[in-house]
């Protein structure tokens, strides 16, 4: 199980201050007080690990069509920032090498995100456990998750220590089943999707219930009422103040 557990997690590391799965978006999360951080991985051409969420480049990048189009080396000659705001214009896409080293250095946990491209479900999920078992510190705080089952059947059998996420948006019926299967120590879901009801029924299984992406204070306050463990915001330092003393510390 995990032995921590922040009631707030920064999504993407601060996305709503700074370019999403950036370097610059980790440290800024770390300013604004956030313990940990969610980011997600995916692999280059040339298999190489790197932090992006879409499946293609156009969003958050200067480039265009799908990720694993290009090698590490053509991917880190876009800019991954100005599209937020020009002053981020210096950000790339970061490997996950090198947002690893920097999450670390900061003091921060981490829910990694196995984010395969289509049918790159088992590489992804080997390349980013072998990264973090070369990288990442044994005493800082981990989660793996993913909505991908071969993606936690992986995590399960080649890294059984790290705790796994079972993400979920539309649950498919066999849901607590599947998260038996892979040994899901938590359940991540959509917040719009939820009642107290559905909360109830996925903590009825014993396993910590994380909501994302929750940007609202009252919203987050219903959810920690309903007994949600932890939310993913966009904006850890602002719900951190409006929920009050207290509201990025550590549940028991």
């Amino acid at each position: 199980m995990l032995s921590t557990l922040p009631r707030l997690i920064g999504h993407r590391g601060a996305k709503e201050s700074a370019p999403e799965n950036t370097l610059a978006s980790l440290r800024e999360a770390a300013r604004q007080g956030a313990r940990w951080v969610e980011v997600d991985v995916m692999l280059t051409r040339d298999h190489q690990p790197v932090l992006i969420h879409d499946d293609t480049l156009n969003r958050t990048t200067s480039g265009f069509g799908p990720v694993p189009d290009l090698t590490l080396a053509e991917l880190k000659r876009l800019d991954a920032g100005s599209w937020f705001d020009p002053r981020f214009a210096s950000e790339t896409v970061p490997t996950l090498e090198e947002a690893l080293a920097l999450i670390a250095d900061l003091g921060l946990g981490l829910n990694l995100e196995i984010k395969p491209y289509p049918g790159q479900d088992v590489p992804t999920a080997e390349i980013a456990i072998a990264t973090l078992k070369r990288l990442w510190p044994p005493d800082r705080p981990l989660l793996l998750s993913s909505f991908e089952v071969p993606c936690l059947e992986v995590a399960r059998d080649l890294a059984p220590d790290i705790p796994r996420g079972y993400l979920l948006w539309e649950p498919p019926a066999d849901w607590a089943a599947i998260a038996d299967r892979v040994g899901a120590a938590t359940l991540n879901v959509h917040q719009d999707r939820q009642t107290a009801e559905s909360v109830a029924a996925y903590r009825a299984t014993g396993r910590p219930v994380l909501a994302y992406t929750v940007n609202d204070p009252q919203r987050a306050q219903t959810l920690f009422g309903w007994g949600v463990a932890a939310v993913f915001t966009d904006a850890p330092g602002r719900l951190a103040a409006s929920l009050g003393n207290g509201a990025a510390e550590e549940n028991p």
